[in-house]
């Protein structure tokens, strides 16, 4: 009978926050973070600029619903409605600003609502 090794795990990778978790990754994998810190020692100012990174070229981080928006959006959705008053517009954008993390402004833009509403149902249809 042979022994069986035993399985590797691998670890869940923690998702990006933005360009610069993705540059630290790619750095990591490719050996390239030791060179820098061979180089420029341990303090090479990756961490500041990673964040920096981060903060500047964010990728979009989804929130859940709250119940109340869950709600608004049910209605919204079931209405189907071919047009959206002013009152809607700021719902469904105060809606979409803290489902995406963005800071989207109002806009008389028929395509941009359409793409807003049409992310927002993606998410609404995950529940």
């Amino acid at each position: 009978m042979s022994e069986q090794k035993p399985k590797r795990t691998r670890k869940p990778r923690a998702k990006s926050k933005g360009l610069g978790d993705s540059i630290e990754k790619v750095t990591k994998a490719t050996g390239i973070d030791k060179a820098v810190k061979f180089i420029a020692g341990e303090d090479c100012g990756c961490d500041k600029r990673k964040e920096f990174l981060n903060k500047l070229f964010p990728y979009k981080q989804i929130q859940c619903l709250s119940e109340e928006d869950y709600n608004y959006l049910t209605l919204f959705f079931e209405a189907k409605e071919s047009t959206l008053a002013p009152s809607q517009q700021r719902v469904l954008l105060t809606i979409y600003n803290k489902t995406f993390n963005t800071k989207e402004q109002m806009t008389s833009c028929p395509d941009c609502w359409r793409k807003m509403i049409s992310e927002l149902k993606k998410v609404y249809n995950e529940y």
